[in-house]
């Protein structure tokens, strides 16, 4: 007995290593809204014998409910678990699911159709290896195919499955088959897509899922099933690429101690290899690769472990641990291609944070070059991107980053951005190249500093941003604050919005993002002029929070004031000094602040004004007061 069960456990211990050593393929489906995406992965779960006792009697119990099916199976309710979903009779979310066979584990991400929820599917595609798309028998070669099939191209999925579904529908006729192929073919063959196996199918009765079908006798390639289990996995791929390790966490448990943490991107890592930090450009050697089971020989791509090194270098959470002699480039100026995720549109010129493996950045969209429409691939112009669009972009960042080019390394080379308001992720990125201005744009080092300059005129440099209301009274109390700091021997220079209108700025007009351009300008002239040592008034209307947050972070701790000028709405269309408010209510002048385009309301203002209890001069002395008794 006790040899029977030694037996029984050798046997779950084979089993379980064998398990853990399978490869994994990560991969999703994609499609038309109702071309079987569910379906098909409810088939392969059950096929795989994936499905428990009491879920196989809901999904019985589910199907003769809905009864959609005429009598079979509905396997699109395993896998639609939304309330929403089953509702609709649609996928509107991302669902993940795991099954196995005897040869591979799988993660298979199940993504919207519906061209609104295109974000989704770009999540869905981040990860994946290898993608399935769906097209119905009944239908061919949709303008939703060809979407999804861009972005997969895009996002750089190297193998595709071309799963012509519901074949049962059209009698199984090889010439429906072939056209629809030829037709995606000719398609695929425009947007870079090489490894395309077409697959005739059945998703509600499982023909060529995990079995071959005897109604497709001129169909002699592999079952999708079959093909799942024998593609290369990118992983085995990224082993033999260059060294890359986002550096994750310094780890400095002791005195004793002091290792670089991270998971290995690409290539392999052995102790004795030569390394280089970047973006600082400081060479090392790996002493040891540290994991908590141990030390290893060498670590592979996938893996996630602590490198300590033979020399005390500076390096941080952020920083690429790289090959020596194939290192990634570093620079702060890129083209990129971005996938805009957010319901506001992106403008040019608002600052947003960019994440890239574990570095965070300020960065700034300088010009969007071209938008795609992703089902025609026309270029197309556009000064803003809406939800779910494509363009191609410049973009500028606070700092140099490490990085390759998407289509070399994707780990280091995709992005996000993220709103700096509301930390949410509103787009995503991918690196083609450094910009050539980036290389051939050098800060140049000066002798005279801003501290200096300031010492001589015996001031403290500050900018105070006075926001507010058109008709508030900005101009009235800057022109006011200007005064009096002028009476008292400071050096100051007033930049108001209409006068900067005149000049600098005279080619932006009133959209969102003009607007955001006009305060980006201003924001860096009123900089340059700090470095001056001057106190530097700016009376703009500046509606938006996000740049005047931007005009704040370029500037010193201590040497930004928001003067919010708080004027109530009805006041200052009441006064109307200039007649805008009655040219704005009467439809002549479009995106006016407070008529029809937004005004964000400081938070935390260093000076709030309100002008219906203070009147301008006493509002001025007040600011003066607190600015020169400012240390």
């Amino acid at each position: 007995m006790a040899h029977v069960s030694q037996l029984i456990a050798e046997d779950i211990d084979a089993y379980l290593h064998q398990h853990q050593h399978k490869s994994l393929l990560r991969f999703i489906t994609c499609g038309s809204v109702d071309d079987g995406k569910s379906t098909l992965i409810g088939r392969l779960l059950y096929d795989s014998k994936m499905i428990f006792e009491d879920q196989m009697a809901a999904l019985e119990a589910d199907s003769k409910k809905v009864g959609t099916q005429g009598g079979e199976l509905d396997f699109a309710l395993l896998v639609d678990g939304l309330a929403a979903e089953r509702e609709q009779g649609i996928t509107i979310d991302v669902a993940y699911r795991f099954f196995s066979t005897d040869k591979r584990k799988f993660i298979v991400a199940d993504t919207p159709g519906h061209e609104q929820y295109t974000r989704n599917m770009v999540t869905g595609a981040s990860t994946a290896d290898l993608a399935v798309i769906l097209i119905d028998a009944r239908k061919g070669v949709l303008t939703q195919t060809r979407r999804h099939s861009y972005l997969v191209s895009l996002m750089g999925i190297r193998h595709v499955v071309l799963a012509v579904n519901k074949m049962d529908l059209v009698d199984w006729s090889k010439d429906v088959f072939d056209a629809i192929v030829a037709d995606y073919t000719e398609f695929a063959h425009r947007i870079g897509l090489k490894d395309v196996l077409a697959i005739p199918i059945s998703g509600l009765k499982g023909d060529n899922i995990a079995g071959t079908s005897d109604a497709s006798p001129w169909y002699s390639g592999p079952t999708l099933m079959q093909h799942l289990e024998d593609v290369e996995i990118d992983e085995e791929r990224r082993a033999t690429e260059a060294f890359r390790m986002p550096v994750q966490w310094v780890n400095r448990p002791n005195l004793n101690f002091r290792g670089f943490s991270g998971q290995v991107r690409s290539g392999r890592i052995r102790p004795g290899d030569r390394i280089r930090v970047t973006p600082s450009g400081v060479t090392s050697v790996v002493a040891r690769v540290v994991t908590q089971a141990g030390d290893l020989t060498e670590a592979v791509a996938g893996q996630s472990v602590t490198l300590t090194l033979t020399d005390e270098i500076d390096c941080s959470r952020g920083d690429v641990i790289a090959d020596a002699s194939d290192p990634p480039e570093c620079s702060d100026q890129f083209e990129t291609t971005l996938i805009w995720m957010a319901e506001d549109h992106l403008l040019p010129g608002r600052p947003y944070w960019l994440k890239i493996g574990a570095k965070l950045v300020s960065a700034q969209i300088t010009d969007i070059k071209y938008k795609i429409n992703v089902n025609t691939l026309e270029h197309l112009a556009g000064k803003v991107l809406e939800l779910n669009e494509i363009a191609i972009c410049n973009i500028s960042l606070d700092q140099p980053i490490a990085f390759d080019a998407y289509e070399r390394n994707q780990d280091m080379g995709g992005f996000i951005l993220i709103d700096r308001m509301t930390n949410a992720t509103v787009g995503a990125g991918l690196i083609h190249f450094a910009l050539r201005r980036a290389q051939n744009v050098h800060w140049q080092a000066l002798d005279i500093t801003r501290e200096s300059r300031a010492a001589l005129k015996a001031q403290h440099p500050a900018v105070l941003w006075f926001t507010g209301l058109s008709g508030a009274g900005k101009s009235t109390i800057a022109n006011l604050v200007d005064k009096k700091l002028s009476s008292l021997g400071r050096h100051t220079v007033l930049l108001d919005g209409d006068n900067v209108r005149h000049g600098l700025n005279r080619d932006l007009g009133f959209t969102d993002a003009d607007r955001v351009e006009n305060i980006r300008r201003v924001a860096e002239v009123a900089k340059l002029m700090a470095d001056a040592g001057l106190i530097v008034l700016v009376s703009f209307i500046s509606p938006f929070r996000a740049e005047r947050r931007m005009a704040r972070d370029l500037m010193n701790d201590g040497e930004f004031f928001e003067v919010f000028i708080d004027t109530p709405l009805a006041e200052a269309e009441k006064r109307d000094v200039k007649g805008l408010y009655r040219k704005a209510r009467a439809g002549q002048l479009k995106n006016f602040t407070g008529v029809d385009s937004p005004y964000e309301t400081p938070e935390t203002p260093e000076f709030h004004v309100d002008t219906t209890k203070t009147a301008p001069a006493d509002a001025a002395a007040a600011i003066v007061d607190a600015l020169v008794g400012a240390p």
